[in-house]
């Protein structure tokens, strides 16, 4: 096994051992639902915006290994983020799940998200570390109600 993957399989270990920001978040300024149907996992993400940086981030729910992992790093990673570093984000965090990252160089642009990388590998699982990703930008844009990774 590469390296990389046993700090992908150590990271998701941890972070769905001890999720970060797992909590509700009081005073939310933005909330949003997703719902993973082939997995069953489920996720509400909490965002108290200010001057147009996310001061705070939390999420709740339950699901599998990879979907809360992802949400912990994907919550660590947002704090303190303006919200077009936060869309940039995203839209790398999303290409490179669906392993669509041209180099190297991107990876390093994501920082510790990184390691998440592996999970393009496994196809059914994708849906697993995006969902998160997906209910966060449902918040941002005022969704509401229930986003589905159908």
């Amino acid at each position: 096994m590469s390296e990389l993957s046993d700090l992908y399989q150590e990271v998701i270990l941890d972070h769905n051992k001890s999720p970060r920001n797992f909590h509700k978040l009081e005073g939310a300024t933005r909330t949003a639902e997703g719902y993973n149907p082939l997995c069953g996992d489920k996720v509400t993400v909490y965002i108290k915006l200010e001057g147009g940086v996310i001061k705070e981030i939390s999420f709740e729910g339950s699901g599998c290994a990879i979907s809360k992992a992802s949400a912990s790093m994907m919550t660590d990673s947002l704090k303190g983020k303006t919200l077009a570093e936060a869309e940039g984000l995203f839209e790398a965090v999303h290409k490179m799940l669906k392993g669509e990252m041209d180099s190297d160089a991107d990876l390093l642009g994501i920082g510790k998200l990184a390691v998440l990388s592996g999970v393009c590998n496994f196809p059914a699982r994708v849906k697993c570390a995006s969902l998160s990703w997906h209910t966060f930008r449902a918040a941002l844009q005022g969704g509401g109600g229930m986003t589905s990774t159908e």
